[in-house]
């Protein structure tokens, strides 16, 4: 799969990631896009590290759900990272 492809699917796929987490996380469509990306990557990476799973088909079943659970890992850190202060 070419970058194109990655591109595609990480903002599908950070999208359908933003829809499945509960809450609020900052960050707009860009970022969504941006993480969805990122998070497509680290899927693809983690899945091919710890399942031996290849992900050279975009249509693959398997290419979508390990690119979703990498947008949300990724979601789920940005929203620690940027969460929400407190006031006192």
């Amino acid at each position: 799969m070419g970058i194109i492809g990655w591109i595609v699917l990480g903002i599908i796929a950070g999208a359908i990631a933003k829809a499945i987490l509960p809450g609020r996380q900052g960050g707009g469509i860009i970022i969504t896009m941006i993480l969805g990306i990122v998070g497509a990557v680290i899927g693809g990476f983690l899945g091919s590290a710890i399942f031996g799973a290849s992900l050279e088909n975009f249509w693959s079943l398997q290419t979508w759900i390990l690119a979703i659970v990498g947008s949300i890992i990724v979601l789920l850190i940005w929203g620690l990272v940027t969460g929400r202060k407190r006031r006192a």
